[in-house]
């Protein structure tokens, strides 16, 4: 392997011909070179197919091409022409799969057969549809509903969603744990207690309004790059856009656009970031505090010079805000010197971006999992609406709060019932509705889980999709307990760890993908999604199923519930799995405000969004306005052991040949890193001083503090522009490290953006 590696600095934009080159690749890789870019024409349009990568917004009026690299890899992965039958099982045990990298397990292919783990070949072995419900939910009727987990991934449709939720709450469990569980828990936290909604407020439309705009923790090139067209709109109108990252990620810092011939031509680029502030992880907070400290010392100013120009939109903060005064004494009580060694940056540099930010109207703050993963995400995320309500700009045209979630429809799911916590479920109509009682109970989420499982309290794991045991911390821990489980579910596309490291009783159910078309008894169907501005879209599957025995995610959940639950005259889910129409005529039911009349909306161009209050200045709060919550901190991560000499602070990052833990490739291009994920990038200072060269071989240990061993063997130190005192390395390979404690106060978010670490030569280095 080690000759196929290549490292070396790239200096080229986002975008261009490396992202075309790597779609064509992946096209060819996949067997799809005639159909793949057929299919592609109909991704993220109004009569195609929703992307199954990011959920970043729909365009109303599209472009010709409305994809990118990131959605067309998504989608060449899952309408690969290989295939993952039973011949592959025959020739493959578990215990061999179980050496095998992420990225081989699901290039073998689709799923074509419904499986069932034998254990004394094993391996996995077809089994009838019928059958394998049957024995699944003989299973569950033995196991008390509380000890079973119910988890979604991010890319099922919202009638899926809706009807496993309503499977798992008939069956008496609450237990819905999702992948937002591992990102933006903490906004649905932190968003409802400062301006009433667990959303954010900003439309794809506000992008033509802006005049200003910020970035925190937020890898735009990787994440949601078809968000970068409207970012070059915004610098081709003049407005500014600050960034603050500890790394400089190259999506924030140059595009070429591939849909203009004159930018591919001419090998021009836009330049995103007018202002790149590389601080250090978890000095978001402190750096928002600065923001705000600034702003209010502005403020002062110009009151003294008894100037007419405010810096604070006092009449918005005393018509529609509460907690003020006390917001501005805790911001006033932090010494600039706290701030500037948090955050590592200077106060010059923060005060010229307050700045900006006081001389503009309308602003939007984007931030991702570099707020929302740390131990005081959640202080974070209510800071950076801090700093929007003090100018007013949430509640007008061109400004507004935008958490960037990267799931296709993790907020979707959260909209039609798939959360552990009840009392965000309308539970009374759920049992007006269905002539049941729910339960009451809170359940458990992605971090309680973990400690069920590991405590061996669970009883089964039922998976919609996702690769929840690569996805989650206590990586070598986890592994080692999810073989306890007396039952293991997966819905899957393709094969991954968490089919791979089974429970003691196992069956793999593969479904239908969203691209492929979905023919049922009442004829072709479609299905729904929302994207992360809280729009709805419907979305028609484009291509041939991948085998003739594959059902659809609707018709999987129907006949678990069917075999697990008594007949209830109320619920038919024969009729449901054969007509989705009829399906989201139940979710109107239930949810009368947001879906009122779904089957006539959704079929507008532009779908329909979902009500935001916040928009119209509305707080749906238990002040009625919009909350200032008051700093008690500046660090994200105040709990942990740093500082020290020989400890560095790990943050995982993604590639741009990756979407969450779905590897698609060893080409991370914008890093210059190609052939292999097994890196570690330092700063040129750090490695001088633990006197590790560039390109020799370590491992990395786990430093929390908490006695319990945690390493990661055989990683090439790489010299990279990170800050001093900190280092990185790639998700979900760093995992391991991740204690399951180390998360977000309240939220339970996993902390993996601010993990301590040692790093350890190793002895015997092999040959680069």
């Amino acid at each position: 392997m080690a000759e196929h590696i290549k490292i070396k600095p790239y200096w080229g934009p986002v975008g261009g011909w490396g992202s075309a080159r790597s779609v064509g690749a992946i096209l060819l890789r996949e067997r799809v070179p005639i159909e793949g870019p057929l299919t592609l024409l109909h991704q993220n349009k109004p009569s195609g197919f929703e992307c199954v990568s990011c959920s970043y917004a729909k365009l109303g009026d599209p472009h010709p091409l409305e994809f990118c690299e990131n959605g067309a890899k998504a989608t060449a992965w899952e309408i690969t022409s290989k295939r993952c039958g039973p011949e592959f099982f025959a020739n493959h045990k578990m215990r061999e799969l179980e050496d095998w990298p992420d990225h081989d397990l699901e290039e073998v292919g689709r799923l074509t057969e419904p499986t069932r783990y034998d254990r004394a070949s094993d391996s996995y072995r077809p089994i009838e549809w019928n059958e394998a419900f049957e024995e699944i939910g003989r299973a569950l009727k033995s196991f008390d509903p509380t000890s079973v987990i119910f988890y979604t991934s991010g890319r099922a449709s919202l009638e899926a969603s809706y009807m496993y939720q309503l499977f798992a709450r008939m069956y008496g469990s609450n237990n819905l744990p999702d992948s937002s569980n591992m990102c933006h828990e903490s906004t649905s936290v932190a968003l409802p207690e400062t301006i009433g909604v667990p959303i954010g407020t900003v439309k794809i439309e506000d992008f033509d309004h802006t005049d200003c705009m910020f970035f925190f923790g937020q890898n735009v090139g990787v994440n949601s790059p078809r968000m970068l067209h409207q970012l070059q709109q915004v610098r081709e109108r003049g407005a500014p856009i600050i960034t603050f990252n500890p790394l400089r990620e190259r999506g924030l810092e140059r595009f070429t656009n591939p849909q203009s011939p004159v930018q591919m031509l001419t090998l021009s680029e836009t330049k995103i970031s007018t202002q790149y502030h590389q601080l250090n992880p978890g000095g978001d907070l402190a750096a928002i505090v600065g923001l705000c400290k600034a702003l209010i010392a502005a403020d002062d100013k110009a009151r003294k010079a008894h100037r007419n120009e405010r810096f604070l939109d006092i009449d918005f903060i005393e018509e529609h805000t509460s907690g003020y005064d006390a917001f501005e004494r805790a911001v006033r009580g932090f010494d600039w010197s706290e701030i500037e060694n948090c955050t590592a940056l200077r106060r010059e540099e923060i005060e010229a971006a307050a700045d900006v930010y006081a001389h503009s109207n309308a602003v939007i703050a984007c931030y991702g999992m570099g707020l929302t993963q740390h131990r005081s995400g959640v202080l974070a995320i209510q800071m950076l609406s801090n700093l929007l309500l003090m100018r007013g700009n949430i509640g007008k045209a061109g400004a507004g709060i935008f958490p960037v979630r990267g799931h296709s429809n993790v907020q979707g799911q959260r909209t039609v019932g798939i959360t552990e916590k009840p009392e965000l479920v309308p539970l009374d109509q759920l049992a007006k509705q269905y002539a049941f009682d729910p339960p009451r109970l809170k359940g458990l989420d992605t971090v309680e889980t973990c400690r069920s499982i590991l405590d061996e309290r669970a009883n089964a794991f039922v998976g919609l999709g996702g690769n929840f045991i690569r996805a989650v911390p206590e990586t070598v821990a986890m592994e080692e307990a999810w073989g306890k489980l007396p039952l293991t579910v997966q819905i899957l596309t393709k094969l991954n760890r968490s089919a791979v490291i089974h429970g003691r009783e196992a069956f793999l159910l593969p479904c239908l993908g969203r691209i492929e078309i979905d023919v049922q008894a009442t004829g072709k169907q479609f299905v729904t999604v929302e994207d992360t501005t809280g729009r709805f879209h419907a979305s028609h599957g484009q291509v041939k199923a991948a085998a003739p025995n594959l059902c659809s995610e609707p018709m999987i959940v129907a006949g678990l519930a069917k075999a697990t639950l008594k007949p209830n005259t109320c619920v038919d889910w024969d009729a449901w799995s054969s007509n989705y129409a009829l399906v989201r005529d139940a979710i109107a039911d239930t949810y009368p405000k947001i879906f009122a009349d779904f089957n006539a909306r959704i079929l507008k161009p532009r779908g329909f969004d979902r009500p935001n209050p916040a928009r119209e200045r509305i707080w749906s709060t238990k002040t009625r306005k919009a909350n200032f919550v008051a700093p008690d901190c500046l660090s994200e991560d105040p709990d942990l052991p740093r500082r020290k000499e020989d400890v560095l602070t790990l943050i995982t990052v993604r590639s741009n040949d990756q979407f969450n833990t779905t590897v698609y490739g060893y080409e991370d291009r914008l890093r210059g890193i190609y052939g292999t994920r097994m890196v570690v990038l330092m700063h040129e200072s750090d490695m001088e001083r633990l006197g590790i060269s560039d390109g020799e071989l370590v491992d990395l240990i786990g430093a929390s503090g908490d006695g319990i061993e945690r390493f990661v063997r055989g990683f090439r130190a790489t010299r990279y522009d990170v800050p001093p005192g900190s280092c990185a390395g790639y998700y979900p390979e760093c995992n391991p490290l991740l204690p399951l404690w180390h998360h977000a106060e309240r939220s339970h978010v996993p902390a993996a953006k601010s993990i301590p670490v040692r790093l350890q030569k190793i002895q015997a280095q092999v040959a680069a």
